[in-house]
């Protein structure tokens, strides 16, 4: 049902925020919404979707987690349904609270300093995203296993520590924003270049990322990592409309039509990369990076020794894998093919990228462009072997086509 699809993408994480932030239970609120929408799908393709599917969803869960809490406690029933309701009351109370979004609310929480930060990380792509454990592990380049791990190890903390579910106060915030800052990164990832499925983009995805970078901005301004994130994600979803045709089929960067680019959104991101001088993360250079290719009037007149710089410093920043395979190809237009294949090659062995397609991908793209056809339809099949979304695999297909596989 491809409504249904369409309201848990949208509605999964702030029902599961809502019932966790009034349950105290994260394991309680997850199986509970996930009752609701199993309910959703037996009921709405013949009762007809309610008007408020969101609001029927957390209703329903509510419901569902109340009967599990009345089973599993040892309290008279009537002192557990009393508590529960003026928990419930109290969450709609004129107290508000700095983190106003529940689904921020719930990073923050998740963001415990008592857990690790790589199981901050997934447990609140999980819980607030509703991505699955694959997905997870492709965006962190992990075991699927290590990534069930993490998830579970994390509940238990908050379980067995008796964590409680609920925002630090404001002048705390500040420690727990760069996990914040991550997940919302990987959200926002996840959408603009999906991982598996039947679309290149999950547009759910990408518009949450960017109103949970903003409305982070908002609750702190003065953060310039946060002004970077907003940038970064913001100059991305410019072009966001033509990163695919009317098919479906992935458009690369040097074949889209840049007078389609949103130009509302591009001046708004510019506007965050100037607030985010400064910021000394990883998503300031990403941003200028962003910025070049938005900015650029054409393919051709694209920065690449900016480009290439603003790699160098996220590749020392981080060391990451797949910063230094995207630098290689950087490096390949700016220098040319054979420099980037080389820069390549120093990256291609890091066992991190043993479960992406990427350093397959860009390996035959530089071939191709080089005219090595027969290497470059070797290393588009080594891609294809990997995992991706079917419009990746798509495109994928089609230049392997053209470079006579």
């Amino acid at each position: 049902m491809t409504e249904l699809d369409g309201v848990f993408r949208r509605e999964w994480g702030p029902a599961v925020a809502a019932i966790a932030r009034w349950s105290g239970d994260l394991d309680v609120a997850e199986d509970a919404v996930a009752e609701a929408f199993a309910e959703a799908l037996r009921t709405w393709p013949r009762d007809g979707p309610p008007e408020r599917p969101g609001a029927w969803v957390i209703s329903v869960a509510r419901n569902r987690a109340l009967d599990r809490m009345r089973r599993e406690s040892t309290r008279p029933r009537r002192e557990v349904e009393a508590a529960l309701d003026g928990r419930w009351a109290a969450m709609d109370s004129a107290e508000v609270h700095p983190v106003r979004d529940d689904e921020l609310r719930m990073m923050f929480t998740c963001a415990h300093p008592a857990l690790e930060p790589a199981s901050q990380l997934a447990l609140t792509l999980r819980l607030i995203s509703g991505l699955t454990v694959p997905q997870i592990a492709r965006a962190l380049l992990q075991s699927e296993d290590a990534v069930a791990r993490r998830i579970s190890r994390a509940k238990g903390k908050i379980r067995g520590a008796r964590i409680p579910l609920r925002v630090p106060p404001l002048e705390l915030l500040p420690e727990r924003t760069p996990q914040v800052l991550a997940c919302i990164y990987s959200v926002f990832t996840e959408g603009y270049w999906s991982t598996a499925g039947p679309s290149a983009i999950r547009d759910d995805l990408c518009d949450e990322g960017v109103r949970l970078a903003d409305e982070l901005c908002t609750l702190v301004p003065d953060s310039c990592d946060a002004q970077a994130l907003s940038a970064l994600v913001l100059l991305h979803d410019s072009r966001r409309a033509t990163r695919v045709d009317a098919t479906g089929a992935l458009v690369p960067l040097d074949e889209q039509d840049r007078a389609r680019w949103d130009r509302e959104r591009m001046t708004r991101g510019l506007s965050r990369l100037r607030r985010a001088e400064g910021a000394a993360g990883t998503y300031l250079p990403q941003a200028v990076i962003a910025a070049a290719h938005a900015t650029a009037p054409t393919w051709n007149d694209t920065d690449w020794g900016l480009i290439c710089k603003a790699y160098d410093r996220v590749v020392d920043l981080t060391g990451s894998p797949v910063a230094q395979a995207n630098r290689a190809l950087a490096i390949g237009f700016r220098d040319g093919y054979r420099a980037g294949l080389r820069a390549l090659d120093e990256v291609s062995g890091d066992p991190r990228l043993a479960r992406s397609s990427s350093t397959a991908a860009i390996r035959a793209d530089l071939l191709r462009r080089s005219g090595r056809f027969t290497e470059a339809a070797e290393a588009y099949r080594a891609a294809l072997r990997l995992d991706g979304s079917e419009p990746a695999r798509a495109f994928l297909a089609r230049r392997l086509v053209e470079c006579g596989g």
